[in-house]
């Protein structure tokens, strides 16, 4: 697996790529954002760790940017973040991340954290099926997934690794609640560490790309006090 380390302060830098270089993992660095982009389109990462603050162009703006144009592998982003509160200004922005880590850090939790996202691609491997509902077909070993609404001809849905997993999630079990912890049992597995909010931030994501309104949701339903289902017709 490749990862690619983001991040301007050297003696980080250096803590990360000893440390998930000492459990296997090839690593590359970068100092800042502009140079980030260019090394992801070249070298395809599996997983990027990056820092929130960098640069010339923020983290918020790479990771914006990786996800409007993924490229062979749509990668992992574990951002990194100087303080708690900076998570609020993350999850609020719905860039795209993963997951987030706040400095200073144990060595040991980010290879733990590294590890469960990676892990999730492999849970992934093995599975051969297909969810069809009313207006939407997910095949979960191509992973693809496609909407049709309205009688229209069938759209192909870019999605984030993440997104993918979520709404095979939601179609596997039409009309299912999940609450929060059971979507981050899904979806990051007993690994998890962070705010239970970042399920909040890609649920609303994933509205972005597949309701007619974001606003007001046709399918994936809040259901308040408690979490979310997904509404549609099996087919």
């Amino acid at each position: 697996m490749n990862i690619l380390i983001v991040e301007d302060e050297p003696e980080i830098a250096q803590l990360i790529q000893l440390s998930l270089e000492k459990e296997g993992f090839s690593c590359s660095i970068c100092r800042d954002g502009f140079n980030a982009l260019q090394v992801v389109q070249q070298q395809q990462p599996d997983l990027i760790v990056l820092d929130l603050m960098l640069p010339g162009l923020d983290g918020l703006e790479v990771c914006a940017r990786i996800r409007q144009k993924p490229g062979a592998k749509d990668p992992y982003i574990l951002m990194l973040t100087a303080k708690g509160e900076e998570i609020d200004r993350v999850i609020g922005l719905s860039t795209g991340a993963d997951d987030y880590f706040v400095k200073p850090f144990s060595p040991r939790e980010l290879v733990a954290r590294v590890r469960a996202l990676l892990r999730r691609s492999l849970r992934q491997g093995g599975q051969d099926r297909v969810y069809r509902t009313g207006h939407f077909t997910v095949d979960i070993e191509q992973r693809t997934a496609s909407m049709q609404y309205n009688s229209s001809t069938p759209e192909t849905l870019e999605l984030t690794t993440l997104e993918f997993n979520l709404l095979s999630t939601f179609v596997s079990y039409p009309g299912r609640v999940w609450n929060r912890t059971q979507l981050i049992d899904k979806l990051w597995g007993s690994d998890f560490f962070g705010d239970e909010r970042v399920v909040d931030t890609h649920v609303a994501r994933l509205r972005k790309k597949v309701e007619p309104d974001p606003a007001n949701p046709t399918f994936i339903k809040t259901v308040v006090g408690v979490g979310y289902k997904f509404e549609d017709p099996v087919i």
